[in-house]
Protein backbone atom coordinates (compact mmCIF):
# COMPACT_ATOMS: atom_id res chain seq x y z
CA UNK A 1 0.00 0.00 0.00
CA UNK A 2 1.55 3.31 -1.17
CA UNK A 3 0.11 5.19 2.14
CA UNK A 4 1.25 2.60 4.50
CA UNK A 5 3.12 3.82 7.12
CA UNK A 6 7.07 2.75 7.71
CA UNK A 7 8.62 1.84 11.10
CA UNK A 8 11.80 3.08 11.35
CA UNK A 9 13.54 1.27 14.03
CA UNK A 10 16.38 2.72 16.17
CA UNK A 11 19.21 0.76 18.09
CA UNK A 12 22.78 2.67 18.19
CA UNK A 13 21.32 5.80 15.66
CA UNK A 14 20.07 8.15 18.47
CA UNK A 15 20.10 11.21 15.89
CA UNK A 16 18.16 12.98 12.81
CA UNK A 17 21.12 14.69 11.32
CA UNK A 18 22.73 12.35 8.55
CA UNK A 19 20.44 9.64 9.06
CA UNK A 20 20.06 7.42 5.77
CA UNK A 21 17.33 5.19 6.75
CA UNK A 22 15.00 8.41 8.60
CA UNK A 23 15.68 10.28 5.66
CA UNK A 24 14.76 7.47 3.43
CA UNK A 25 11.75 7.06 4.97
CA UNK A 26 11.09 10.66 4.97
CA UNK A 27 11.34 10.82 1.50
CA UNK A 28 8.34 8.80 0.63
CA UNK A 29 6.47 11.02 1.94
CA UNK A 30 4.20 8.65 3.79
CA UNK A 31 3.87 8.13 7.97
CA UNK A 32 6.54 7.36 9.72
CA UNK A 33 6.85 5.56 13.19
CA UNK A 34 9.77 5.80 15.07
CA UNK A 35 10.97 2.96 16.71
CA UNK A 36 13.14 1.85 19.82
CA UNK A 37 12.97 -1.63 21.24
CA UNK A 38 14.60 -2.73 24.30
CA UNK A 39 15.29 -6.46 23.11
CA UNK A 40 17.40 -9.32 23.08
CA UNK A 41 20.53 -7.33 22.64
CA UNK A 42 20.11 -4.43 24.39
CA UNK A 43 19.31 -6.66 27.57
CA UNK A 44 22.46 -7.97 27.55
CA UNK A 45 24.34 -4.73 27.93
CA UNK A 46 26.66 -3.99 30.63
CA UNK A 47 25.11 -1.95 33.33
CA UNK A 48 26.93 1.37 32.45
CA UNK A 49 26.14 1.02 28.75
CA UNK A 50 22.44 0.01 29.36
CA UNK A 51 22.16 3.17 31.58
CA UNK A 52 23.77 5.24 29.48
CA UNK A 53 21.49 3.95 26.68
CA UNK A 54 18.42 4.72 28.68
CA UNK A 55 19.77 8.40 29.10
CA UNK A 56 20.34 8.44 24.99
CA UNK A 57 16.45 7.51 24.36
CA UNK A 58 14.63 9.90 27.02
CA UNK A 59 16.93 12.87 25.35
CA UNK A 60 15.94 11.20 21.71
CA UNK A 61 12.12 10.75 22.98
CA UNK A 62 12.64 14.84 23.26
CA UNK A 63 14.38 15.09 19.92
CA UNK A 64 11.79 13.48 17.97
CA UNK A 65 9.04 14.97 19.60
CA UNK A 66 10.66 18.42 18.70
CA UNK A 67 10.13 17.80 14.66
CA UNK A 68 6.33 16.89 15.41
CA UNK A 69 6.87 12.86 15.96
CA UNK A 70 6.83 10.25 18.78
CA UNK A 71 9.09 7.70 19.37
CA UNK A 72 7.56 4.38 20.44
CA UNK A 73 9.09 2.41 22.82
CA UNK A 74 8.17 -1.43 23.30
CA UNK A 75 10.34 -4.32 25.40
CA UNK A 76 10.50 -8.06 23.97
CA UNK A 77 12.36 -9.90 21.31
CA UNK A 78 12.83 -7.71 18.47
CA UNK A 79 11.32 -10.40 15.30
CA UNK A 80 7.73 -10.67 17.59
CA UNK A 81 7.84 -6.91 18.48
CA UNK A 82 8.60 -5.81 14.98
CA UNK A 83 5.69 -8.20 13.75
CA UNK A 84 2.97 -7.19 16.46
CA UNK A 85 3.50 -3.50 15.33
CA UNK A 86 3.12 -4.23 12.14
CA UNK A 87 -0.07 -5.93 12.46
CA UNK A 88 -1.62 -3.04 14.96
CA UNK A 89 -0.42 -0.17 12.14
CA UNK A 90 -0.45 -1.81 9.23
CA UNK A 91 3.03 -0.82 8.41
CA UNK A 92 4.20 -1.22 4.61
CA UNK A 93 8.50 -1.88 5.36
CA UNK A 94 10.72 -1.72 8.56
CA UNK A 95 13.86 0.59 8.04
CA UNK A 96 16.98 0.33 10.22
CA UNK A 97 20.44 1.08 10.08
CA UNK A 98 22.66 -1.81 9.72
CA UNK A 99 24.55 -3.60 12.65
CA UNK A 100 27.79 -4.97 12.34
CA UNK A 101 28.45 -6.93 15.67
CA UNK A 102 27.61 -11.13 15.78
CA UNK A 103 24.35 -10.68 18.60
CA UNK A 104 22.75 -7.65 16.42
CA UNK A 105 23.56 -9.86 13.22
CA UNK A 106 22.04 -12.69 14.47
CA UNK A 107 19.17 -10.72 15.53
CA UNK A 108 18.67 -9.12 12.09
CA UNK A 109 18.57 -11.83 10.12
CA UNK A 110 16.13 -13.21 11.68
CA UNK A 111 13.92 -10.18 11.33
CA UNK A 112 15.15 -10.12 7.95
CA UNK A 113 13.74 -13.98 7.26
CA UNK A 114 10.31 -12.74 8.93
CA UNK A 115 9.54 -9.70 7.55
CA UNK A 116 9.80 -6.98 4.73
CA UNK A 117 12.45 -4.68 5.81
CA UNK A 118 15.55 -2.29 4.35
CA UNK A 119 18.98 -1.87 5.98
CA UNK A 120 20.68 1.07 5.51
CA UNK A 121 24.47 2.40 6.39
CA UNK A 122 25.03 4.78 8.59
CA UNK A 123 27.36 3.60 11.69
CA UNK A 124 30.03 3.25 10.09
CA UNK A 125 31.56 5.10 7.19
CA UNK A 126 31.69 2.62 4.88
CA UNK A 127 30.85 -1.45 5.13
CA UNK A 128 33.22 -3.42 6.86
CA UNK A 129 33.70 -6.66 4.14
CA UNK A 130 34.27 -3.73 1.57
CA UNK A 131 38.62 -2.99 2.26
CA UNK A 132 40.43 -5.72 0.40
CA UNK A 133 44.22 -5.84 -0.28
CA UNK A 134 46.01 -5.99 -3.72
CA UNK A 135 45.74 -9.80 -3.44
CA UNK A 136 41.84 -9.62 -2.15
CA UNK A 137 42.45 -10.74 1.58
CA UNK A 138 41.14 -9.02 4.59
CA UNK A 139 43.06 -6.32 6.07
CA UNK A 140 44.90 -7.96 8.93
CA UNK A 141 47.41 -4.88 9.71
CA UNK A 142 46.13 -1.07 10.80
CA UNK A 143 48.71 0.85 8.79
CA UNK A 144 48.02 -0.59 5.44
CA UNK A 145 44.31 -0.65 5.80
CA UNK A 146 44.67 3.34 6.75
CA UNK A 147 47.00 3.64 3.95
CA UNK A 148 44.07 1.60 1.82
CA UNK A 149 41.44 3.66 3.32
CA UNK A 150 42.95 7.31 2.79
CA UNK A 151 43.63 6.63 -1.14
CA UNK A 152 40.46 4.51 -2.19
CA UNK A 153 37.88 6.00 -0.27
CA UNK A 154 35.17 8.84 -0.65
CA UNK A 155 33.21 9.94 2.14
CA UNK A 156 30.26 11.54 1.21
CA UNK A 157 28.58 14.75 2.93
CA UNK A 158 26.41 13.87 5.79
CA UNK A 159 22.83 14.30 5.08
CA UNK A 160 20.90 17.30 6.36
CA UNK A 161 18.81 16.74 9.28
CA UNK A 162 15.42 15.63 9.07
CA UNK A 163 13.25 18.53 10.04
CA UNK A 164 9.66 16.94 10.15
CA UNK A 165 7.95 13.17 9.47
CA UNK A 166 4.47 12.65 8.05
CA UNK A 167 2.62 11.38 11.41
CA UNK A 168 0.16 8.21 11.53
CA UNK A 169 -3.58 8.68 11.72
CA UNK A 170 -3.92 6.70 14.88
CA UNK A 171 -0.46 6.62 17.01
CA UNK A 172 0.08 2.93 18.63
CA UNK A 173 0.75 2.31 22.10
CA UNK A 174 4.41 2.83 23.99
CA UNK A 175 5.73 1.48 26.87
CA UNK A 176 6.90 4.33 29.76
CA UNK A 177 10.83 4.51 29.59
CA UNK A 178 11.14 4.50 33.37
CA UNK A 179 9.20 1.52 33.81
CA UNK A 180 12.53 -0.79 31.95
CA UNK A 181 14.56 0.37 34.98
CA UNK A 182 17.80 0.77 32.30
CA UNK A 183 19.52 1.91 35.45
CA UNK A 184 19.09 -0.92 37.79
CA UNK A 185 22.31 -2.50 38.06
CA UNK A 186 24.32 0.59 38.44
CA UNK A 187 22.47 0.88 42.04
CA UNK A 188 24.17 3.99 43.78
CA UNK A 189 26.40 4.64 40.94
CA UNK A 190 24.41 6.28 38.54
CA UNK A 191 24.24 9.36 40.43
CA UNK A 192 27.86 10.08 40.05
CA UNK A 193 28.42 8.89 36.58
CA UNK A 194 25.62 11.49 35.43
CA UNK A 195 28.15 14.17 36.35
CA UNK A 196 30.35 12.92 33.69
CA UNK A 197 28.33 12.18 30.68
CA UNK A 198 27.76 14.23 27.48
CA UNK A 199 23.78 13.24 26.28
CA UNK A 200 22.85 13.61 22.52
CA UNK A 201 23.19 14.94 19.44
CA UNK A 202 23.74 18.38 20.43
CA UNK A 203 26.13 17.95 23.06
CA UNK A 204 28.04 15.48 20.50
CA UNK A 205 28.15 18.57 18.09
CA UNK A 206 29.28 20.90 20.40
CA UNK A 207 32.29 18.54 21.72
CA UNK A 208 33.40 18.29 17.84
CA UNK A 209 33.48 21.55 17.31
CA UNK A 210 35.71 22.71 20.38
CA UNK A 211 37.69 19.80 19.87
CA UNK A 212 38.39 21.14 16.22
CA UNK A 213 38.56 24.68 17.58
CA UNK A 214 40.91 24.17 20.94
CA UNK A 215 42.29 20.98 20.86
CA UNK A 216 43.00 19.55 17.28
CA UNK A 217 46.33 21.94 16.55
CA UNK A 218 48.27 19.43 19.27
CA UNK A 219 46.35 16.35 19.47
CA UNK A 220 49.24 13.80 18.11
CA UNK A 221 51.73 15.29 20.75
CA UNK A 222 49.45 15.86 24.01
CA UNK A 223 46.41 12.70 23.30
CA UNK A 224 48.33 10.66 25.40
CA UNK A 225 48.82 13.17 28.84
CA UNK A 226 45.80 12.15 30.45
CA UNK A 227 45.46 15.52 32.21
CA UNK A 228 45.43 17.83 29.00
CA UNK A 229 42.36 18.25 27.30
CA UNK A 230 43.79 17.14 24.02
CA UNK A 231 41.03 14.37 22.94
CA UNK A 232 37.28 14.67 21.72
CA UNK A 233 35.47 12.59 23.87
CA UNK A 234 33.21 11.51 20.77
CA UNK A 235 33.81 8.28 21.47
CA UNK A 236 30.51 7.94 24.22
CA UNK A 237 28.55 9.97 21.40
CA UNK A 238 29.72 7.68 18.21
CA UNK A 239 28.93 4.47 20.71
CA UNK A 240 24.64 5.39 20.62
CA UNK A 241 25.01 7.09 16.93
CA UNK A 242 24.38 11.00 18.74
CA UNK A 243 26.89 11.78 15.64
CA UNK A 244 27.32 10.04 12.89
CA UNK A 245 30.96 8.87 11.87
CA UNK A 246 30.82 10.66 8.33
CA UNK A 247 29.56 13.90 10.16
CA UNK A 248 33.19 13.47 12.14
CA UNK A 249 35.54 12.33 9.54
CA UNK A 250 34.13 15.48 7.40
CA UNK A 251 34.84 18.01 9.73
CA UNK A 252 38.21 16.28 10.94
CA UNK A 253 39.04 16.28 6.73
CA UNK A 254 38.04 19.92 6.07
CA UNK A 255 40.28 20.73 9.29
CA UNK A 256 42.98 19.18 7.87
CA UNK A 257 42.05 20.81 4.53
CA UNK A 258 42.57 24.15 6.81
CA UNK A 259 46.00 23.17 8.08
CA UNK A 260 45.42 22.05 11.29
CA UNK A 261 47.65 20.21 12.78
CA UNK A 262 46.55 16.95 14.08
CA UNK A 263 43.73 16.80 12.09
CA UNK A 264 44.82 13.94 10.01
CA UNK A 265 46.06 11.84 13.39
CA UNK A 266 42.44 12.49 14.02
CA UNK A 267 41.23 10.86 11.35
CA UNK A 268 43.36 7.91 11.59
CA UNK A 269 41.55 7.45 15.24
CA UNK A 270 38.21 6.94 13.77
CA UNK A 271 39.28 4.76 10.85
CA UNK A 272 41.09 2.71 13.83
CA UNK A 273 37.66 2.40 14.56
CA UNK A 274 36.67 1.00 11.43
CA UNK A 275 39.29 -1.24 11.85
CA UNK A 276 37.72 -3.15 14.55
CA UNK A 277 34.74 -3.42 12.75
CA UNK A 278 36.44 -4.71 9.52
CA UNK A 279 38.16 -7.59 12.13
CA UNK A 280 35.18 -8.39 14.24
CA UNK A 281 32.92 -8.60 10.80
CA UNK A 282 35.63 -11.05 9.64
CA UNK A 283 36.44 -12.50 12.85
CA UNK A 284 32.70 -12.92 14.59
CA UNK A 285 34.64 -14.54 17.67
CA UNK A 286 36.64 -11.60 18.47
CA UNK A 287 35.48 -10.74 21.89
CA UNK A 288 35.72 -15.19 22.63
CA UNK A 289 38.47 -16.55 21.37
CA UNK A 290 42.59 -15.08 20.20
CA UNK A 291 42.92 -13.59 17.54
CA UNK A 292 45.82 -15.25 16.83
CA UNK A 293 44.12 -19.14 17.34
CA UNK A 294 48.13 -20.39 19.01
CA UNK A 295 47.33 -17.97 21.85
CA UNK A 296 44.67 -20.13 23.00
CA UNK A 297 47.34 -22.86 24.88
CA UNK A 298 48.70 -19.68 26.72
CA UNK A 299 48.33 -19.97 30.30
CA UNK A 300 46.48 -17.08 31.55
CA UNK A 301 45.02 -16.66 34.88
CA UNK A 302 41.02 -16.73 35.10
CA UNK A 303 39.39 -14.65 37.71
CA UNK A 304 41.45 -14.52 40.81
CA UNK A 305 41.97 -12.10 43.66
CA UNK A 306 44.82 -9.95 41.65
CA UNK A 307 42.30 -8.91 38.80
CA UNK A 308 39.88 -8.22 41.40
CA UNK A 309 42.33 -5.76 43.34
CA UNK A 310 42.81 -4.29 39.92
CA UNK A 311 39.43 -3.85 39.36
CA UNK A 312 38.57 -2.03 42.58
CA UNK A 313 41.48 -0.21 42.15
CA UNK A 314 44.30 -1.13 44.51
CA UNK A 315 47.25 -2.43 43.12
CA UNK A 316 49.38 -0.59 44.66
CA UNK A 317 50.62 0.97 41.38
CA UNK A 318 49.09 4.34 41.66
CA UNK A 319 48.94 4.47 37.86
CA UNK A 320 46.72 1.74 37.54
CA UNK A 321 44.93 2.75 40.61
CA UNK A 322 43.72 6.03 39.25
CA UNK A 323 43.02 4.62 35.68
CA UNK A 324 40.71 1.89 37.24
CA UNK A 325 38.64 4.78 39.50
CA UNK A 326 38.38 6.89 36.94
CA UNK A 327 37.32 4.28 34.88
CA UNK A 328 34.05 3.48 37.98
CA UNK A 329 33.68 7.21 38.61
CA UNK A 330 33.04 8.44 35.07
CA UNK A 331 32.19 5.49 32.50
CA UNK A 332 35.54 6.45 30.34
CA UNK A 333 39.06 5.70 30.84
CA UNK A 334 42.07 7.95 28.42
CA UNK A 335 42.97 5.66 26.29
CA UNK A 336 46.50 5.75 27.56
CA UNK A 337 45.17 4.20 30.91
CA UNK A 338 42.62 1.91 28.97
CA UNK A 339 46.79 0.56 27.53
CA UNK A 340 48.28 0.75 30.87
CA UNK A 341 46.19 -0.99 33.12
CA UNK A 342 45.26 -3.59 30.14
CA UNK A 343 48.63 -4.74 29.92
CA UNK A 344 49.32 -4.43 33.84
CA UNK A 345 46.24 -6.87 34.31
CA UNK A 346 47.88 -9.32 31.43
CA UNK A 347 51.13 -9.33 31.91
CA UNK A 348 51.98 -7.94 35.28
CA UNK A 349 48.99 -9.96 36.85
CA UNK A 350 48.77 -13.34 34.16
CA UNK A 351 45.20 -12.43 34.05
CA UNK A 352 43.20 -13.34 30.21
CA UNK A 353 42.23 -10.58 28.55
CA UNK A 354 38.56 -11.65 28.56
CA UNK A 355 38.38 -11.17 32.53
CA UNK A 356 39.43 -7.20 31.46
CA UNK A 357 37.04 -7.20 28.84
CA UNK A 358 33.92 -8.20 30.85
CA UNK A 359 35.00 -5.60 33.36
CA UNK A 360 34.90 -2.86 30.52
CA UNK A 361 32.10 -4.31 29.02
CA UNK A 362 30.16 -3.60 32.36
CA UNK A 363 31.66 -0.35 33.31
CA UNK A 364 32.02 1.38 30.24
CA UNK A 365 29.76 4.33 28.66
CA UNK A 366 31.41 4.14 25.72
CA UNK A 367 31.88 0.51 25.18
CA UNK A 368 31.72 -0.48 21.43
CA UNK A 369 31.76 -4.43 20.59
CA UNK A 370 34.43 -3.87 17.75
CA UNK A 371 36.86 -1.99 19.75
CA UNK A 372 36.77 -3.43 23.12
CA UNK A 373 37.71 -6.76 21.64
CA UNK A 374 40.22 -5.48 19.28
CA UNK A 375 41.84 -3.36 22.38
CA UNK A 376 41.82 -6.38 24.80
CA UNK A 377 43.35 -8.21 22.04
CA UNK A 378 45.79 -5.83 21.10
CA UNK A 379 47.07 -5.04 24.44
CA UNK A 380 47.10 -8.84 25.47
CA UNK A 381 49.36 -9.75 22.26
CA UNK A 382 46.83 -12.04 20.94
CA UNK A 383 45.42 -9.98 18.78
CA UNK A 384 46.64 -7.83 14.82
CA UNK A 385 49.92 -6.69 16.00
CA UNK A 386 53.79 -6.78 15.15
CA UNK A 387 54.58 -6.70 18.29
CA UNK A 388 52.71 -9.37 20.80
CA UNK A 389 53.38 -10.00 24.04
CA UNK A 390 56.97 -8.40 24.67
CA UNK A 391 55.44 -5.71 24.77
CA UNK A 392 54.97 -4.80 28.77
CA UNK A 393 53.82 -0.91 29.94
CA UNK A 394 55.84 -0.02 33.04
CA UNK A 395 53.18 1.78 34.62
CA UNK A 396 55.97 3.83 36.72
CA UNK A 397 58.04 4.71 33.64
CA UNK A 398 54.81 5.96 31.97
CA UNK A 399 53.58 7.67 34.69
CA UNK A 400 57.30 9.54 34.75
CA UNK A 401 56.31 10.39 30.73
CA UNK A 402 52.71 11.21 30.96
CA UNK A 403 52.26 12.41 34.52
CA UNK A 404 55.13 13.81 35.66
CA UNK A 405 53.16 16.32 38.17
CA UNK A 406 51.01 13.51 39.57
CA UNK A 407 48.08 15.77 38.33
CA UNK A 408 46.01 12.81 36.76
CA UNK A 409 47.18 10.62 39.66
CA UNK A 410 45.87 13.24 42.14
CA UNK A 411 42.99 13.75 41.03
CA UNK A 412 41.60 9.87 41.30
CA UNK A 413 43.67 9.06 44.39
CA UNK A 414 44.34 12.47 46.40
CA UNK A 415 40.30 12.33 47.96
CA UNK A 416 41.78 15.36 50.64
CA UNK A 417 42.32 17.67 47.52
CA UNK A 418 40.46 16.20 44.91
CA UNK A 419 36.55 16.04 44.78
CA UNK A 420 36.77 13.45 41.82
CA UNK A 421 39.11 11.34 43.85
CA UNK A 422 36.14 11.32 46.65
CA UNK A 423 33.33 10.57 43.94
CA UNK A 424 35.27 7.45 43.01
CA UNK A 425 33.92 5.90 47.46
CA UNK A 426 30.49 7.67 46.21
CA UNK A 427 30.24 5.14 43.31
CA UNK A 428 31.67 1.98 44.49
CA UNK A 429 29.34 -1.02 46.26
CA UNK A 430 29.47 -0.94 50.00
CA UNK A 431 30.14 -4.38 50.00
CA UNK A 432 33.66 -3.82 48.50
CA UNK A 433 34.55 -2.20 52.04
CA UNK A 434 36.85 0.42 50.49
CA UNK A 435 38.22 3.40 52.50
CA UNK A 436 40.16 6.54 51.02
CA UNK A 437 43.47 5.65 52.89
CA UNK A 438 45.93 4.36 50.13
CA UNK A 439 48.57 3.79 52.94
CA UNK A 440 47.65 0.32 53.48
CA UNK A 441 47.35 -0.60 49.93
CA UNK A 442 50.15 -2.94 49.49
CA UNK A 443 52.11 -3.72 45.74
CA UNK A 444 51.05 -6.82 44.30
CA UNK A 445 53.75 -7.31 42.49
CA UNK A 446 57.21 -5.06 41.75
CA UNK A 447 56.94 -3.76 38.54
CA UNK A 448 60.66 -5.15 37.16
CA UNK A 449 59.41 -8.97 38.71
CA UNK A 450 56.54 -8.46 37.33
CA UNK A 451 57.62 -8.04 33.75
CA UNK A 452 60.01 -10.63 34.09
CA UNK A 453 57.17 -13.04 35.28
CA UNK A 454 55.43 -11.92 31.80
CA UNK A 455 58.36 -12.74 29.69
CA UNK A 456 59.58 -16.13 31.15
CA UNK A 457 55.95 -17.00 30.19
CA UNK A 458 56.55 -15.74 27.16
CA UNK A 459 59.67 -17.74 26.10
CA UNK A 460 58.06 -21.24 28.05
CA UNK A 461 55.11 -20.46 25.53
CA UNK A 462 56.85 -19.81 22.62
CA UNK A 463 59.48 -22.91 23.40
CA UNK A 464 56.46 -25.13 23.91
CA UNK A 465 55.05 -23.99 20.57
CA UNK A 466 57.97 -24.44 18.86
CA UNK A 467 58.24 -28.34 19.76
CA UNK A 468 54.56 -28.93 18.78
Amino acid sequence: MSDAPIIVWFRRDLRVSDHPSLSAAQATGRPVIPLFILDEVVETLGAAAKWRMGLGIDHFQKTIAKIGSKLILRRGKAVDVLLDLIAETGAGEVYWSRAYDPASIARDTEVKANLKGISFTGHLLYEPWLPKTKVGENFKVYTPFWRHVRAGFDIDAPLPAVTHLCIPSEWPKSDVLLDWKMSANMHRGSTVVAKFVHVGERAAVIRLNKFLDTAVEGYKSDRDFPMKPATSGLSENLTYGEISPRTVFNAGQLALEQGKQGAEHFLKELVWREFAYHLLWNFPKLDEICWRREWEDFSWRGENSDATAWKQGRTGQSFVDAGMRELYTTGTMHNRLRMIVGSYLTKHLQTDWRVGLKWFEDCLIDWDPAANAMGWQWIAGCGPDAAPYFRVFNPGLQSEKFDKDEGYRNTWLHTGKHVNAQAFFDAIPISWELTPDTKNITEIIELSQGRKRALDAYSFFKERQTQK
